[in-house]
């Protein structure tokens, strides 16, 4: 009787699997796919040994005013007054303790997802050389902002097409010693910021940009790139350095070269790179929401060549559901001056600092951003 009842059972199950594998095939034919995603060719992620030997200690870090802002992605000091933008679209002074709001680009109502296109998201911000703050809003594009008293001034607005090409997510920058020109990334010309996880799924691409202040010109340097982010001017200010997501690499523009004229500073990275800001040793602190384990299974890199996989999981769920599935685990690099590895500070889980953003230091510490935790992170260097 046992193999009748075996044969049954799979008869059953196969005709129950087929009656629910067809209409689901059918289904996702039919529905739309939000994303028209490329193959993207990734080489096997680097083994987290030696230098990139996992730790815990970025959970080490300080949670400071907790639950008083929120998405503090990039932070600035002037003296030891620090500023950062909020996912609320503020920005914000922090002197003593008290967090102040000092302006807002957009305007209310701000909360949810829907409103961050009216709203405003700051994201990466710079102080200039007369200490005025330099910011990229996602939405609206660049300002430079008085952090006495609060006014703003367009530099660079979304609305102006750029060689023919709208900005459709400005994310970061980093500005020349004597203010003249702004080097920063249009992560997307057709994804906002809102939807960025489409834009790494999707692996479509943008570039690097420069504006001149007192010509009031916007150049394209360099186009092609997958998801352009953190972008950071090298000391002796003779190339820029910019992160490119989806790549898991950092590009360097030499200017003066003809257009496009890059390099490569650093390939394969451990993580997708978010915000690069310099270390005080003269390299680099690499910030990275989302690691590519090896050993261990990285669904980033399982699905880069397979956009036929991608298609049928975003015409079925949306981003929010899938970025479940891509653990939280926080890394932080230094890198030399030529892009080698110097340490790295780690927090599996991202049980004390999840997506972080960005590391600036100031003083002898690492101020921690991250695009949706409720506080800045601060993790003291001399006892890591």
């Amino acid at each position: 009787g046992s193999t009748y009842s075996s044969k049954v059972f799979r008869v059953t199950f196969l005709t129950l699997a087929v009656s629910v594998a067809v209409p689901l095939l059918g289904v996702t034919v039919l529905l739309d796919c939000p994303i028209n995603p490329q193959p993207i060719s990734l080489k096997e992620p680097p083994l987290l040994t030696g230098v990139l030997e996992p730790n815990t200690k970025l959970r080490k870090a300080k949670r400071l005013w907790e639950n008083q802002l929120v998405g503090p992605e990039s932070i600035v000091n002037i003296g030891d007054v620090l500023f950062t933008g909020t996912a609320d679209g503020k920005i914000i002074k922090i002197e003593d303790g008290e967090i102040q709001t000092i302006a807002r680009i957009g305007h209310g109502p701000c909360g949810g997802h829907e409103d961050e296109p009216t709203c405003g998201r700051p994201l990466g911000m710079r102080v200039g050389p007369n200490n005025t703050l330099f910011v990229a809003d996602a939405y609206y594009g660049l300002y430079e902002v008085d952090p006495d008293t609060g006014d703003t001034k367009l530099l660079v607005s979304t609305k102006t097409l750029i060689e023919g090409q709208k900005l459709s997510f400005v994310n970061d920058l980093t500005v020349t010693r004597d203010g003249r020109k702004i080097y920063f990334t249009d992560s997307s010309g057709k994804w906002q910021r809102q939807d960025y996880f489409y834009l790494v799924m999707e692996g479509t691409d943008d570039g690097l940009l420069e504006y001149d202040t007192v010509t009031k010109e916007v150049k394209v340097l360099m186009v092609g790139l997958r998801f352009p982010n953190g972008v950071q001017l090298s000391p002796a200010e003779d190339f820029v350095l910019v992160q490119e997501t989806t790549m898991a690499r950092i590009r360097y523009y030499v200017s003066g070269l003809m257009k496009g004229g890059a390099d490569m500073f650093v390939e394969n990275m451990p993580g997708l790179p978010d915000n690069i800001r310099l270390s005080s040793s003269g390299g680099y602190w690499v910030a990275m929401a989302a690691v590519r384990p090896n050993p261990g299974f990285s669904l980033l890199d399982f699905l880069s060549e397979k956009p036929w996989i991608k298609r049928m999981i975003f015409k079925l769920l949306s981003q929010e559901t899938v970025t479940k599935f891509v653990p939280k685990y926080s890394l932080i690099v230094e890198l030399s001056e030529t892009g080698s590895y110097k340490r790295s500070f780690h927090d599996p889980n991202g049980m004390t600092v999840a997506y972080v953003s960005e590391a600036h230091e100031h003083n002898g510490h690492l101020y921690l951003g991250s695009f949706c935790s409720p506080f800045i992170g601060r993790l003291d260097l001399q006892h890591v």
